[in-house]
């Protein structure tokens, strides 16, 4: 069933989505390399946990971690360790709180130093087509119509477009419906209507779109062994334009200063 929310609820929400992105924000200023996902893993689950939430992720189905952080060719799931982050490495960082009893959920790919030409391209199109799809986040249009524009933005680049993992509607429940893939056709699925709160996540690969999943039952990884990127963002359906809740500019900013990261002028 999908549940709408009301105009009070998705201002809840929009703080839950908010304090993801201050907390990703608080990573974007200390990423370098030498740091552990470890390291992040813990700092992650002191922050959500000082500003009284709750990690949506931690212990979710069994999941033994704060936050998911997944490197070069990991799409998602990845178990936080103690290995030493490095030059040229790209993270991907899913975070999860619970808040006044509302989820927020998203995610957001960072390059430590020079990840080279082409991965850096991958990153920029898989943001580009995460902004594609919320332009279709409006009432009237159909789940495809989002999942439509991902696909179409990044294949033309012949990225691979992941199927086994997909977006989904969020709320009180970390997962709700919709599913909403990150390929299909236009005019297919579930009509969009007001109030819908949906998390859209391309989950893009360099090469194939093939993956599998680890013995750990978690971490999915490229099949080709090639790097994989993953954006994510917390979206309201509204008329005529959807109303994005999480909030990638404070994020962006603290990336700029931090002269580890790769950012490309």
């Amino acid at each position: 069933m999908i549940i709408c929310k009301t105009n009070e609820e998705v201002e809840l929400m929009r703080k839950s989505a908010l304090l993801v992105s201050s907390t990703l924000t608080e990573v974007a200023k200390i990423l370098k390399p030498g740091i552990t996902s470890l390291s992040l893993d813990n700092m992650i689950g002191e922050y959500v946990k000082d500003h009284k939430a709750i990690p949506s992720f931690l212990n979710y189905n069994g999941y033994p971690f704060n936050s998911c952080i997944s490197v070069n060719d990991v799409v998602v799931h990845g178990f936080p360790n103690k290995k030493e982050l490095k030059e040229g490495d790209i993270i991907s960082i899913d975070i999860g709180v619970i808040l006044n009893g509302w989820h927020g959920d998203h995610a957001y790919t960072f390059a430590i130093g020079d990840p080279g030409k082409d991965v850096w391209q991958l990153i920029l199109v898989t943001k580009q087509s995460l902004y594609k799809g919320i332009e279709k986040a409006i009432v009237g249009n159909r789940v495809g119509d989002i999942s439509f524009a991902i696909q179409e933005h990044t294949e033309k680049y012949g990225y691979g477009v992941v199927r086994e993992l997909v977006g989904h509607g969020l709320g009180k429940n970390l997962h709700e419906e919709p599913q909403v893939p990150n390929y299909g056709r236009r005019g297919t699925g579930p009509k969009l209507k007001d109030g819908m709160v949906l998390a859209i996540e391309p989950m893009i690969n360099l090469g194939t779109k093939d993956v599998f999943t680890e013995k750990d039952g978690w971490t999915v990884r490229t099949k080709d062994g090639k790097p994989s990127v993953h954006f994510e963002h917390n979206v309201c359906v509204r008329k005529n334009k959807a109303d994005i809740l999480s909030d990638y500019t404070p994020i962006e900013a603290a990336e700029k200063e931090n002269v580890n990261l790769y950012i490309s002028f």
